[in-house]
């Protein structure tokens, strides 16, 4: 299985942390929201892992590149500069997730896998 990870806002609701770092990126206990997520999709047992882009996309991709410290394999969707919301981000990113049933995570939501 292979999982979505939403990452593409602009942060608006946490400005003004969000006009330097992208929201995925800020740091909670030390380590990127987003980081969270990678970590528990990988002990949860998903290898594949595709990450919608926007605002500051290239630092997300800086900072996770292409997953393998997590024990992941992460695809980027980049939606230039201004992102396409939930519904188009994923239409756009479907050719990367493939046909088979997919996860979809919020990059800025805690979730217990």
């Amino acid at each position: 299985m292979k999982a979505m990870i939403l990452s593409a806002g602009r942060g608006e609701r946490m400005r003004p942390l969000t006009d330097q770092t992208p929201k995925p990126l800020l740091k909670v206990a030390g380590k990127s929201l987003i980081e969270y997520h990678l970590e528990r999709l990988s002990a949860a047992g998903i290898k594949q892992v595709v990450i919608n882009v926007a605002w500051l996309g290239s630092m997300i991709r800086e900072a996770l590149g292409d997953g393998s410290r997590f024990g992941l394999d992460i695809a980027y969707s980049d939606e230039g500069e201004q992102a396409l919301e939930t519904g188009g981000g994923i239409f756009k990113a479907l050719p990367l997730l493939g046909a088979e049933p997919f996860l979809v995570v919020s990059a800025d939501l805690w979730t217990d896998y």
